[in-house]
């Protein structure tokens, strides 16, 4: 408004500190506020802070502001007048606020002979969070300090032109960095910009083996055009595709030339770079050269090859198959690619090759030789020739075997095998290994010779895969046997088998169950299966466990609760971890074979001695008559069908009879209740009369007593079957007649008859005996 300003005490404060500013409003030429009072406020930013009011000198209104701890980089403070409840802002300040400058540090420059520029670089400190300016400050000998250049974009290097620069003289160059808080400098670097020049590569121009057959090359090369000028040093690097570090070849001096190296390996690609610095051991390396590439030239393979083997007759004829296996000649021995391996029966003479029985590219053969073999030779050969043949002696295996055998992991595909030396001191030893597995393999490159006799431990690595079983044999070599093997098994590393066997249920009773399982194959068990754990439960939760031996593949549960459902698993173990398996559930039975067999076997025989009694009841009377007696139905009588209807008056052969005679009926008296009518007496009839009359109540059957005693007689009426009656009645009839002729005659007798469904049992008569075949008792004599 041009009537208020604002004072701060500084714009550019160390942070945390304290900020004071004021605040002067003119009222004569603020129009408006001429007679109004006057109320000054703050601001910082968007915060209100309080300040403090008065009257200044000339009718001004001022508010002073203090601010004790400052802990903003950046501000703006406000200065506000409010009169007639309105606000106006009438003046601003900004402050910041931060730190000194840091101190740069790492100082280093490089001086590029290409257009020499000395280009300088360094590690700037803490952000100051205030605008500081960077330069590079040099100065020479006898010159005032200049800036040399400045950084452009925030970055930490830059480059002071040839112009500025001093050659072959001492410079002192450093770094400065200002801010409205101060200025730090670096550490000052006195140096001659030539003794920091890093140089153009040189190249390299031919290389050759000289003279031929020894293991030494020639190298030429030229330094670059800039410089060409100075004194240099340079270094020779080199190495093959196999060799994990560089070979350095160091104190070539000279401007361009050539120079010579031994110790090569023949037959091997080398590659070769070269670099240069000046002389004085104070400027920088330059570059290496672009790489060249060659190949020594071949001789013959050199040295002894490591041979095993093993022997077994071929059958009747009288032969030998031999299984010959062999390493690969080192790299110093090689001597360029080898071409392949040639064995034989005897060694080679002047003049004349013996007969090859294998050549082949590969590290083993088979073939057949006569029995009675004890020495084979074996040979290698490249382009440039034939190495000396190594004699393989075939000895017998009988030697003494070692104390003692161990392996424990080297690494991941490593083991260390460890062994207790024999009594007797071996020459070598032979380790061999082969990998465990479901299927059979055979491994021709997994074993190793340990040429030193007096070695306990070898570092077996070939063919070495973590969580997989390998058997280790060892066998030491003596000057003439071969010592029996001595084996172990190894895992270079392990963890939880990969699955749990799954488990079958075998067998099941009402307390037991036998579980059985197929092993866990050795590929994926990952390590040596310290045991097996049976995991059980029932509905209720109980849990229960046992630990089963890795050996055994099956397992019995005991003590199980009859009619109870289980579920049951199996956990594998591995000194690395566990894996559980799938459950099973099973139910106990209520009852155990033993007692269901003897269940089925008591029902089987009740039910036979119930088909037995049956067949029995059917078949025999005399069981069926002491169960159901048969009583007699005089109705139902065969005997009408044997004698006529009228008896022949032949007198009756009775026992204890003198005189037998016919008996004379005088009176027959029936008693029956016919249905419905009340029972009628008839009166007296003749025999023959009363037969004719009622054929029902009188039958063919006749008992006749002996003469001299009343004569009492059965007869047998149908069965009758009264209205409601299931059973069937039998009807007795009792006749009582006169007595023998020649005897007195007696009172007349009765005819009684009754219905009954049982016999006559309470009758004061003595059953009646079986009827007597009449016709059958008169023809008897």
């Amino acid at each position: 408004l041009g009537c208020a300003s604002v004072a701060v005490g500084s714009p550019v404060v160390p942070l945390g500190s304290a900020v004071t500013a004021s605040c002067t409003i003119q009222s004569e030429l603020c129009h408006g506020l001429e007679q109004g009072k006057v109320r000054i406020t703050w601001m910082l930013d968007n915060e209100p802070v309080a300040g403090s009011q008065h009257r200044g000198p000339g009718g001004t209104e001022v508010s002073n502001l203090t601010l004790h701890w400052f802990n903003r980089t950046q501000a703006k403070l406000w200065c506000w007048v409010e009169w007639n409840g309105t606000k106006q802002r009438v003046g601003m300040a900004e402050i910041r606020a931060g730190y000194a400058p840091a101190k740069p540090f790492n100082l280093s420059c490089v001086l590029n002979l290409s257009d020499y520029g000395l280009t300088c670089q360094w590690e700037q400190g803490a952000d100051s969070h205030l605008p500081t300016s960077v330069a590079l400050k040099c100065a020479g000998s006898r010159a005032q300090a200049v800036t040399g250049c400045t950084p452009q974009g925030g970055h930490s290097h830059c480059t002071v032109p040839r112009r500025l620069l001093q050659l072959y003289r001492q410079m002192e160059i450093w770094v400065s960095a200002t801010n409205a808080l101060g200025v730090a400098e670096s550490e000052h670097l006195c140096i001659d910009p030539m003794d920091v020049a890093k140089l153009d590569p040189p190249a390299l121009q031919n290389i050759q083996s000289i003279p031929f057959q020894t293991d030494c090359v020639a190298l030429a090369w030229e330094v670059a055009r800039s410089n060409a000028h100075m004194e240099l040093q340079c270094e020779l690097r080199y190495r093959a595709p196999e060799d994990p570090t560089w070979a350095l070849v160091t104190g070539i001096v000279g401007q361009a030339g050539t120079m010579q190296h031994c110790g090569f390996l023949f037959g091997t690609q080398y590659h070769f770079q070269m670099r240069c610095r000046r002389s004085s051991a104070r400027g920088y390396w330059s570059e290496w050269s672009p790489g060249r590439n060659y190949t020594t030239h071949e001789k013959a393979p050199t040295g002894k090859l490591d041979a095993w083997w093993s022997a077994r007759p071929a059958g009747p004829g009288g032969w030998l198959e031999v299984q010959l296996r062999w390493k690969a000649p080192r790299r110093q021995e090689e001597n360029g690619r080898v071409l392949g391996y040639r064995v034989t029966l005897s060694p080679r003479k002047r003049g004349r090759d013996p007969p090859t029985v294998c050549n082949t590219t590969h590290t083993q053969c088979n073939f057949s030789a006569p029995a009675g073999t004890r020495r084979v030779y074996l040979s290698a050969y490249n382009a440039a020739g034939e190495s000396a043949a190594t004699e393989v002696i075939l000895l017998e295996r009988k030697g003494q075997p070692l104390a003692g055998l161990r392996a424990v992991p080297g690494g991941e595909r490593s083991l260390w095998v460890h062994w207790e030396a024999p009594p007797a001191p071996p020459a070598a030893y032979v380790l061999e290994w082969q990998r465990v597995s479901s299927e059979p393999t055979h491994c021709s490159g997994c074993w190793q010779m340990e040429c030193d006799g007096a070695a306990t431990a070898a570092l077996i690595r070939d063919g070495i895969e973590p969580f997989q079983r390998y058997n280790i044999s060892v066998y030491p070599l003596y000057k003439d046997a071969i010592g029996v093997p001595v084996h172990t098994a190894a895992y270079s590393k392990q963890k939880a088998p990969s699955y749990a066997p799954k488990l079958h249920l075998k067998s099941i009773t009402k307390s037991d169950a036998e579980l059985c399982w197929d092993p866990v194959p050795v590929e994926m068990q990952n390590g040596f299966i310290t045991s097996y754990s049976i995991f059980w439960a029932n509905s209720t939760a109980e849990v229960s466990s046992a630990a089963v031996n890795p050996s055994l593949s099956s397992f019995v549960i005991r003590k199980l609760k009859p009619s109870t459902l289980y579920k049951v698993h199996i956990m594998a173990s591995t000194a690395a971890g566990s894996t559980n398996g799938t459950s099973l559930t099973l139910v106990t039975m209520v009852l155990d074979d033993i007692e269901i067999q003897f269940l089925f076997l008591t029902l089987g025989l009740i039910f036979v001695l119930l088909i037995l009694l049956l067949i029995c009841f059917q078949k025999n009377g005399r069981v069926k008559q002491q169960f159901w007696p048969s009583v007699p139905d005089p109705a139902n009588s065969s005997l009408g069908k044997w004698v006529p209807a009228e008896l022949q008056q032949e007198p009756l052969q009775l026992p204890g009879v003198r005189e037998p005679g016919l008996a004379t009926i005088s009176t027959v008296a029936v008693l029956e209740r016919a249905a419905g009518k009340q029972p009628s007496t008839w009166g007296k009839e003749p025999a023959g009369e009363s037969t004719g009359a009622f054929p029902a109540l009188l039958q063919p059957y006749v008992r006749q007593e002996g003469a001299g005693t009343p004569g009492r007689g059965w007869a047998a009426a149908e069965p009758c079957q009264g209205p409601g009656r299931s059973g069937e009645t039998v009807q007795y009839a009792q006749v009582v007649g006169d007595g023998y002729k020649g005897q007195q005659h007696a009172p007349p007798r009765l005819y009684l008859r009754s219905s009954s469904t049982q016999p006559l049992l309470l009758d004061p008569s003595p059953s009646p005996k079986p009827y007597e075949n009449l016709w059958f008792q008169a023809a008897a004599p």
